[in-house]
């Protein structure tokens, strides 16, 4: 069945949604953002006619819904294939060990360290953010604090996304969500208050604390023990060292402490790829428009 040409940039837009329907959320998000940019542009840019004869105007040039819908989902595939390198793809084949082989566990690994730093930060924001918003809330001041509070909570999602694709490899955004047509200063806050995605970046950047401190503790405590395993025999090599209990530093329980560690690290490499797959899926669930 032939879908009717879109007469108004809303049925656009609507139109390519229905269009990308199953594809990457982040995937959406972007086509959106780029396509109401766009059309928005041109309509300005022709004040003398009307919307429909614009999207009529720029059909054969931006394209329309399916064939921009088209063109993503090419131009995504390309992209997917060209960051895809062999490398991820043997260290499935080697089994276990194969984890060392993926540049994404190191990038996972990297994640939790840094997310202790960054949960701070993003805590620190927003809850003094909130806290004087709602302080000022009394007098006029307090509405635009607020208006720009939520725009950078909305950076910070945004630079957040860009971390989390950058660490484990997931698809994240690459646009913000467009803020649509101008609306009035009241509009705006209305808006806002409205977009339940404002609620869920903020919830998200004050989670980030704890899970923060999880991942640090996790991560660091891991490479701790089973780097110190695995440095043991070599230490014990070069100069003698008390440990405790005694039989730990004999000649035959050294070579155990040495697997002991690689298998530790080895485990610690799975688990912060694990933890880099559930918290991209956890921040994509909170951070990208449905």
């Amino acid at each position: 069945m032939t879908r009717s040409a879109p007469r108004s940039l809303d049925q656009y837009l609507q139109q390519l949604r229905e269009e990308l329907a199953g594809e990457d959320a982040a995937l959406i998000q972007d086509a959106l953002y780029d396509a109401e940019e766009y059309l928005r542009a041109e309509i300005a840019a022709h004040p003398d006619k009307s919307e429909s004869d614009v999207l009529e105007l720029i059909a054969s040039t931006y394209g329309a819904p399916d064939e921009v819908a088209a063109a993503y989902r090419d131009t995504e595939a390309k992209v997917k294939a060209a960051l895809k390198t062999p490398v991820r793809v043997n260290a499935k084949k080697n089994g276990f060990f194969g984890v060392f082989l993926d540049p994404h566990a190191y990038g996972s690994l990297f994640f939790m360290i840094l997310s202790l730093a960054t949960g701070i930060i993003y805590f620190v924001i927003t809850v003094a953010g909130l806290s004087i918003s709602v302080g000022l809330g009394v007098v006029i001041i307090g509405v635009p604090f607020f208006l720009t509070f939520i725009g950078l909570t909305r950076i910070l999602s945004l630079s957040e996304g860009r971390l989390i694709e950058a660490m484990t490899g997931e698809r994240m955004p690459r646009r913000p969500v467009h803020p649509g047509p101008p609306l009035s200063f009241w509009g705006r806050i209305g808006n806002m208050l409205g977009d339940p995605r404002t609620w869920s970046t903020l919830a998200y950047l004050v989670l980030m604390l704890p899970l923060g401190i999880v991942y640090f503790v996790t991560a660091i405590t891991g490479l701790s023990v089973s780097v110190a395993f695995i440095v043991a025999p070599l230490v014990e090599l070069f100069g003698r060292f008390e440990v405790s209990p005694e039989w730990l530093g004999t000649f035959w329980a050294l070579p155990l402490l040495l697997c002991a560690g690689v298998l530790l690290l080895t485990a610690l490499m799975h688990l912060a790829r694990g933890v880099g797959r559930l918290h991209a899926a956890f921040a994509k669930a909170l951070l990208v428009q449905k």
